[in-house]
C-alpha cells in the first residue's frame, strides 16, 4: 500500500510540476520579452540623452557665438560712422535682391552725379521706372540713440533716449533733403526721394513716438522707408517692369505679325505675277506650235514635201503632228 501511494504521489508531483511548468514558462517567456524590450527602451533613451546634451551643447555654443557676434557687430556700428553706413548699404543691397529686380537694368549702386555747384553726389541707389522715370534711395543708420533706448532701463532713461533717437532720424532727414537729388542733371527722378532706415524697430519706434515724422519729411520730399516697406514698394516696381516687359513685347509681336502679313502679299502678288507670265508663256508656245502645223504652207507640211522630194534626213517629225499638219490641207 506504501508502494502504491508513493507511486501515485511521484505521478502527482510530477503532473503538477509538467503544470505548473506549462503555466509558468509562458510567462517567464513575456517576462524576459519584457526585460529586453526595457532594455532596449533604456539603451535609447539613453542614447538620445546624450544626442540631446550634444546638441544643447551644440546649441550654447552658437548661441554664445551669435551673441559674441551680434556684440561685435553693434560695437561696429556704434564706433565709425562709415561702418554704420556700409551695413547699412549691405542691407540695401540685400532687399534689392530679394525684391527681383535685376542690377545694372532695373536699379544701379553708387553712381556718381554732379550738382549745378559742381559737388560730387553719390545716391546709394538709383532705381529705374518705365518711361525713364528714377527713384533715388539713400540709406541713413540710425543706431547709438536707438541701441541706448532699447538698454535702458528705467522709463525716465527710455523716454530721454527716444527723443534722442528722433532728433538722430530728424537730423538724417535734414540731411538728405539739403543733397537734393531731385535736381542732379542726369536723373529724371520723381519728385521725392527714399530714406531707408535698415533698422525695422527703429523705423517703427521714430514713427509710432512721432506720428507727425513721416509729414515733416515728406514736406521736404523725402518717404521714409524700412527693409519691410521697401521690399514691397521694390515688388510694386518689378511688377510693372514685367508688364511693360509684356506690353513691349506684344508690340513686337504685332510688329511682326505686320511684317510677315506684308511678306505673304507679297509673295502672293509674286505668285500671281509668275502665273501670268506662264500663261503667256503657254499663249506664245500654242502660236508657235500652230505656226508649225496649221494652215497651208505650214511649216510641218513643207518639211513633209521636202522628204517626198528625195531630202535625205537622219531624224523624223513626231507621227501625231505629221498627222496634224496634214489635216489642214
Amino acid at each position: 500500500a506504501n508502494k502504491i501511494f508513493e507511486d501515485k504521489s511521484r505521478k502527482f508531483t510530477e503532473q503538477n510540476r509538467e503544470n505548473i511548468e506549462g503555466v509558468l514558462k509562458p510567462m517567464r517567456e513575456q517576462l524576459l520579452d519584457f526585460k529586453k524590450k526595457v532594455e532596449d527602451v533604456y539603451d535609447k533613451e539613453s542614447k538620445d540623452r546624450v544626442s540631446l546634451l550634444n546638441e544643447i551643447i551644440h546649441l550654447k555654443t552658437l548661441n554664445e557665438r551669435i551673441s559674441e557676434d551680434a556684440l561685435n557687430l553693434t560695437n561696429a556700428l556704434k564706433g565709425q560712422s562709415k561702418t554704420r553706413g556700409s551695413w547699412g548699404e549691405m542691407i540695401l543691397e540685400r532687399v534689392l535682391e530679394e525684391s527681383g529686380l535685376q542690377k545694372g537694368r532695373e536699379y544701379e549702386v553708387q553712381t556718381m552725379y554732379a550738382s549745378e555747384e559742381g559737388q560730387r553726389r553719390h545716391p546709394d541707389v538709383i532705381v529705374h521706372l518705365p518711361e525713364g522715370k528714377d527713384i533715388v534711395i539713400d540709406s541713413k543708420v540710425s543706431l547709438t540713440a536707438y541701441e541706448k533706448f532699447c538698454s535702458a532701463d528705467t522709463e525716465e532713461k527710455r523716454n530721454k533716449r527716444l527723443k534722442e533717437h528722433i532728433i538722430s532720424v530728424r537730423a538724417h532727414i535734414k540731411v538728405l533733403s539739403e543733397k537734393r537729388y531731385e535736381e542732379l542733371e542726369g536723373i529724371r527722378t520723381l519728385d521725392f526721394v527714399l530714406m531707408f532706415l535698415p533698422i525695422e524697430g527703429a523705423f517703427w519706434t521714430a514713427i509710432e513716438s512721432e506720428q507727425g515724422l513721416f509729414n515733416e519729411a515728406f514736406d521736404r520730399n523725402i518717404m521714409l522707408v524700412s527693409p519691410s516697406t521697401l521690399l514691397a514698394t521694390l515688388r510694386i516696381i518689378n511688377n510693372i517692369w514685367r508688364y511693360e516687359d509684356q506690353n513691349k513685347n506684344a508690340l513686337i509681336i504685332a510688329k511682326k505679325a505686320g511684317d510677315l502679313h506684308d511678306k505673304f502679299v507679297g509673295f502672293v502678288e509674286a505668285l500671281d505675277d509668275v502665273g501670268q507670265k506662264i500663261d503667256r508663256a503657254r499663249e506664245s508656245y500654242q502660236t508657235a506650235r500652230n505656226r508649225l502645223s496649221e494652215g497651208k504652207g505650214n511649216l510641218v507640211r513643207r518639211s513633209v514635201e521636202l522628204r517626198q522630194l528625195g531630202v535625205k534626213a537622219q531624224k523624223e517629225l513626231p507621227e501625231g503632228l505629221v498627222a496634224q499638219a496634214l489635216e489642214e490641207e
